[in-house]
């Protein structure tokens, strides 16, 4: 894999709550940008030596008219999660349960 790779899909906002940890809002991932995900990850494993922070990667992602930098976290079993902020939640007036086109690059 070089250079950039940008994806676009439709997706959810869910809601996780944890108790002592408050309450986050996320994404998740199509399958196809999942292995994207897996693929870029361990390319910057080997090439650096080294996982990143919680095996993340960094992204550009755009939610409507809002663009942001971010990264994507793998979950185990489940996928990637990229977080959505307060700040993007509102300027999009998002709302959980909310069907999301996003554009991700990476």
């Amino acid at each position: 894999m070089t250079g950039e790779e940008t994806h676009r899909f439709t997706t959810t906002l869910v809601q996780w709550r944890s108790e002592g940890h408050g309450v986050w809002h996320f994404i998740g991932v199509t399958a196809d940008v999942a292995e994207a995900l897996d693929g870029t990850a361990l390319m910057h494993r080997l090439e650096s030596g080294r996982r990143s922070g919680f095996g993340s990667v960094k992204l550009t992602i755009r939610i409507g008219e809002t663009e942001w930098r971010t990264s994507a976290f793998p979950i185990k079993h489940a996928g990637w999660s990229i977080p959505v902020s307060a700040k993007v939640r509102k300027a999009e007036g998002l709302v959980v349960g909310d069907a999301l086109e996003v554009c991700l690059t990476f």
